[in-house]
């Protein structure tokens, strides 16, 4: 036991969960805590909008599997979070959002403090997995280490603190509390023989790879060749199972032969995805009868298609045993795989067309350890998504359920700051850029190597298709041409217009070398840019 302030609890507690990384902003009611940040160890980065903290922690956790964590300051604050939040809880991200709150003994219905709100524990409690609001400074270090166990258990997903703004100012004696560690979960051994002989029966079989199987890359990878099965990736689990592989059809689940391939296989083993529509768009194909599932969450393997066998349990572990089942079944599915991933690439060809010289100026240059943050742009869900192969679990850092704007960015640093070693390259649309891009400030201040690539349509341009397609008037998305090398400039970045993709892979490689980040904007050619020139 140590008398401590409750800032300095909140910090320690931390330091004992292995956080040597905080992003926020300090303010008039979280000084406590910052005041005891430097004393463990512990490195700030301060971003210029809650926002970006939130997807720079989100960026640290999708790269790491290892919880991000947010420290805000009360009310507004902690709201401009509240879209990272969002986003994190969608994804199945472990980030821990932590601010003051109003005082132990406020007056219920209020009084006007600053930044008093009606009720922000509330509000987060609706876009993350539990909001939490301490009462006792001793409590700090128990509701922390409770948030860990969370995130580190099951399906990870966000955590919102808070704790009253006078107990962190208060002291008292409190103990810290080592981490929880959790055994791993493995499916019912019989349901495991079940899944075995299901898919060593099989002729045609099929592996879909999400987000969840991220720590499950060596596992995915013996199961698809002991199957010969094709393996197909949904966005967040795109590069668990690297693209070059000869089994490898690629990500993006949205292409007709995707489901065309579903049809026609008799077995399709799904792992660690929800099969959620963000990832097919045009709907489910039918898995009656033939669908095996992995996951963690009892309540997802059950939700968007019920499986003929639901193995609840650790993506790794459970693909560990199941191969063991298979009795050293080895099929050559090459042939079905090159097949398959040929349809797939000719879809995503036609439907990336405007952005190829692009993304083939970035495989020309990124190496196999490298990390694309992505942004909800034409750019990256059209383009990067099927057509930019990528070989590591966390190398695509895309923001698919709920699909916020601005993620990009602060994704970017959160990645680069979390991997100081591995090339960390940002693809945003010039509209979402603009919703983080005073982050360029904070990536300059951090002097890191951050390639932003901004691809630029004059707009919003799928708003703009969407609106064109359904007859409607076309209005409120054109944003003009800024001058973004200009803007990087203004905030300590370099800046380069690339006048066209031939330029880019040069510009790139210098930039993954640079002193500082480097945006390099670069006009589309498609049809959203011919209509807003």
């Amino acid at each position: 036991m140590s008398l401590m302030t409750g800032g300095e609890a909140l910090v320690a507690e931390l330091a004992e969960h292995g956080v040597d990384t905080v992003f926020g902003i300090p303010g008039t009611h979280n000084l406590a805590a910052y005041a005891a940040l430097s004393r463990y160890g512990m490195r700030h980065v301060l971003v210029r909008h809650e926002q970006g903290a939130g997807y720079a922690a989100d960026g640290y956790a999708r790269s790491t599997g290892h919880p991000g964590v947010v420290l805000t300051t009360t009310g507004p604050a902690i709201l401009n979070a509240a879209a990272a939040a969002a986003q994190a809880y969608s994804d199945s991200i472990p980030v821990l959002f932590i601010s003051p709150g109003m005082p132990l003994r406020h007056p219920g219905r209020g009084n006007g403090l600053l930044h008093e709100i009606k009720d922000q524990g509330a509000a987060m409690a609706s876009v993350v997995a539990y909001s939490h609001r301490v009462t006792s400074v001793e409590e700090i270090p128990l509701a922390v280490a409770q948030a860990f166990a969370a995130m580190s258990t099951g399906r990870p997903r966000p955590v919102y603190l808070e704790i009253p703004l006078d107990l962190l100012e208060e002291s008292a004696e409190v103990g810290l509390i080592p981490p929880v560690s959790a055994g791993v979960l493995s499916a019912p051994a019989e349901l495991v023989r079940q899944a075995g002989t299901a898919l060593a029966s099989a002729e045609r079989p099929l592996l879909l790879v999400g987000g969840g199987a991220k720590g499950a890359s060596a596992q995915v990878k013996a199961i698809a060749e002991a199957l010969g099965a094709p393996v197909f990736a949904t966005s967040n689990g795109k590069g668990t199972f690297p693209e070059d592989h000869v089994l490898s059809v690629g990500a993006g689940l949205q292409h007709r032969a995707v489901h065309d391939a579903v049809d026609d296989s008799d077995c399709v083993l799904a792992v660690g995805t929800e099969l959620a529509p963000s990832d097919w768009w045009s709907g489910l194909p039918d898995f009656t009868g033939k669908l095996i599932r992995i996951d963690v969450d009892a309540t997802s393997i059950i939700t968007n298609a019920v499986p003929a066998l639901a193995l609840v349990g650790d993506s790794a572990e459970v693909l560990d045993e199941l191969v063991q089942t298979l009795h050293g079944r080895k099929t050559d599915g090459a042939a079905r795989a090159r097949q398959w991933r040929t349809r797939v690439q000719e879809e995503a060809r036609i439907e990336g067309e405007p952005w190829l010289e692009i993304l083939a100026a970035l495989a020309e240059v990124l190496p196999r350890d490298a990390i694309v943050a992505a942004d909800s742009s034409m750019s990256c869900y059209y383009g990067a998504l099927s057509n930019l192969q990528l070989f590591r679990p966390g190398a695509f850092l895309y923001p698919t359920g709920v699909g916020t704007l601005g993620f990009g960015l602060p994704a970017g640093i959160g990645a680069k700051v979390a991997n100081p070693g591995a090339p960390v390259v940002v693809l945003q649309g010039d509209g979402g850029i603009m919703f983080t891009v005073a982050e360029l400030a904070t990536a300059a201040e951090l002097g890191i190597a951050l390639p932003v690539v901004i691809v630029d349509n004059g707009g919003f341009g799928e708003i703009r298709n969407e609106m064109a397609d359904r007859n409607d008037p076309v209005h409120a998305v054109r944003l003009g041409h800024p001058d973004f090398p200009a803007l990087a400039e203004s905030l300590g970045c370099h800046g380069v217009r690339v006048n066209s993709a031939d330029d880019l892979a040069a510009a790139l490689k210098t930039a993954l070398s640079s002193d500082r980040p480097t945006v390099l904007h670069i006009r589309e050619q498609s049809r959203a840019a011919t209509a807003m020139a």
